[in-house]
């Protein structure tokens, strides 16, 4: 696939929509490097896409056919405290409400990045071969008819705890950290649209894992595109990036705070990826991801940080966000 810089990535998804030809666009945290390509272009060889339904490839099959071995080793909670602490003190001292803390963490298992790929369940997944598999939940923003939705997903559990979704909806902190990035999500959409509002605030979801199955709160948050949105459709796209559910707010003063608190570059991860065939668009944020670095896979996860949030529960978060969606 293609590789462009942010202008020139405009441009491109610009030209592709105005034609109405079918595109598929990936595109990195900090917009350095977008991959856009017409899907009669792509090599499923290479690249491989099921896009809720929009897909390169046959139908997933449904089980993987054997034991799955899966370990990792997340950094230590010493290491962790560090960047922790850099991301509250920033947030007690008022420069962000909300800053989303991530962490690159060394997985060993039997599956291949192919084989996450074709068993996972996901809405979204994504393989680019020997560089990364991302099977992601979360939805960036969809189109059609001159609407844009987006649906930030803020709040995880574990379901299998006692009344595990009422204390999920229960829990202030994560009330708090919702509301922050539904208020940002909103703000957002009000630069490219008219008529913004909050359709359903903070609905939970049941996802299944390797690792028994999780509850997650996201907001549905609607508005009205401007007639000639086709024409403009990548100037829109970027105008959002990078997605406020991974960086917080307020994002510009944040996404410094993130860069000096990870040790490492996000790349891909929490970019975005997504289908457009000129009216229509469907998108999500490239969260649940792993990585193929050398001969090692590492898997990159994180979670919201506010002034509410405790060490040992933003770790242990970080910590059950490392699976697969394969059961």
């Amino acid at each position: 696939m293609q590789p462009y810089k942010k202008p020139e990535a405009i441009k491109r998804m610009n030209e592709l929509a105005s034609s109405r030809k079918p595109f598929l666009f990936i595109i990195d945290y900090k917009q350095q490097c977008s991959l856009i390509e017409e899907v009669s272009r792509i090599d499923s060889a290479c690249c491989r896409y099921d896009f809720n339904g929009v897909k390169n490839v046959e139908a997933s099959t449904e089980s993987y056919p054997g034991r799955i071995d899966w370990n990792f080793a997340p950094m230590p909670l010493a290491d962790y405290r560090q960047a922790f602490e850099i991301v509250k003190r920033n947030i007690l001292a008022g420069n962000s409400y909300l800053a989303n803390l991530t962490c690159k963490v060394p997985v060993s298992t039997n599956l291949t990045l192919e084989d996450v790929f074709r068993h996972s369940k996901a809405l979204y997944k994504l393989w680019l071969k020997d560089k990364l598999v991302c099977f992601s939940p979360e939805i960036f923003v969809r189109i059609e008819n001159g609407e844009i939705k987006s649906f930030p997903m803020k709040g995880t559990i574990d379901a299998t705890l006692p009344d595990a979704e009422k204390q999920l909806m229960d829990d202030p902190k994560e009330a708090a950290e919702h509301a922050t990035i539904v208020d940002l999500i909103r703000n957002d959409l009000s630069m490219v649209a008219e008529r913004v509002s909050v359709a359903r605030y903070r609905y939970c979801d049941r996802l299944e894992t390797n690792k028994g199955p999780i509850f997650q709160t996201s907001s549905e948050i609607c508005g009205t595109l401007p007639d000639d949105y086709p024409s403009r459709i990548g100037e829109i796209i970027f105008r959002l990036l990078p997605a406020g559910s991974i960086t917080g707010a307020p994002k510009p003063k944040t996404m410094a705070i993130i860069e000096e608190a990870e040790d490492y570059e996000r790349g891909f991860y929490t970019g975005i990826m997504g289908y457009c065939d000129g009216r229509t668009l469907d998108s999500a944020v490239m969260i649940r991801f792993i990585e193929k670095d050398g001969e090692r896979l590492y898997y990159k996860a994180g979670g919201g940080i506010t002034s509410k949030s405790d060490l040992q529960s933003e770790y242990n978060e970080m910590i059950q966000k490392i699976y697969v969606p394969i059961y």
